[in-house]
């Protein structure tokens, strides 16, 4: 690996989870097109679907850790928004199917990756455009629809897998307006469940192959220092023109994926 692929990948994996950070949405809708055209566009290096997927499934691993772990020191090891009963339904659902999306990913081409991944993208644009219909209540008085719940989570999980995601940019909205789970208490507990879904899609990526490791070293790097960036300044900003932007920027891709496939 040359020096400016190793500098961009360090840059893109900083500016994906910047972004994720700052709008609070899961990294890999925007990791994904930036390490399957850029690297291209640029001429120092060329990646597989199947390798995208890969490295973008590291880098949410290991930024959701981070962010578990940031949670826990802010808030203890208990908080008090997390509901336990979703995590623990919606956790195990999420881990089969981010398990079972890892491992289909190898007998997948690159186009059908790509295919899911411009679904996906038209679904986070929906779905961001949605209003919360979530009710703000505690923890104790919070009631879902579990035969929504678990099927739902093992979807997001299947899919997610496939294209390396935790699944958060579907699985938050899907908490507040579908199941409406309270705001703090999607937030809370959705971190531990994308923490969850990254582990079976880390296992069903080591299984699968297909993972090239020195792009998936500077990738982590650079996100473990962007994440944490976006978070603060997200607290001091107006981020709604960057949602909407983001929001371009995704159909933009969706729009190029969807091309290349017809």
């Amino acid at each position: 690996m040359d020096a400016p692929l190793f500098v961009l990948m360090l840059l893109l994996g900083l500016v994906g989870s910047f972004f994720s950070g700052l709008l609070g949405i899961g990294g890999a809708i925007i990791n994904y097109p930036l390490l399957l055209f850029v690297p291209d566009w640029l001429g120092v290096g060329h990646f597989t679907a199947q390798e995208v997927s890969s490295i973008s499934m590291f880098q949410v691993f290991f930024s959701s850790l981070s962010g578990v772990l940031a949670f826990r020191r802010k808030n203890g090891k208990s908080s008090p928004q997390i509901h336990k009963g979703l995590v623990k339904d919606m956790g195990i659902s999420i881990l089969l199917g981010s398990l079972l999306g890892g491992v289909t990913s190898k007998y997948l081409s690159a186009s059908s990756i790509n295919l899911v991944y411009g679904i996906l993208a038209i679904v986070a644009v929906v779905l961001m455009l949605m209003k919360n219909r979530a009710n703000e209540e505690s923890v104790k008085d919070v009631a879902y629809n579990r035969s929504i719940a678990i099927p739902s989570a093992f979807l997001v999980g299947t899919v997610s897998g496939i294209v390396g995601a935790g699944g958060a940019f579907i699985l938050i909205p899907i908490m507040l307006t579908v199941l409406r789970i309270p705001t703090r208490v999607t937030i809370a507990s959705s971190l531990a469940i994308v923490f969850i879904s990254a582990i079976g899609g880390v296992a069903g990526k080591l299984t699968a192959g297909h993972i090239p490791l020195w792009p998936v070293l500077f990738t982590v790097i650079g996100s473990v220092i962007g994440a944490p960036l976006g978070s603060r300044i997200s607290a001091k900003i107006n981020v709604n023109v960057l949602r909407y932007g983001l929001l371009v920027l995704i159909c933009a891709t969706a729009i190029k994926i969807w091309s290349d496939i017809l």
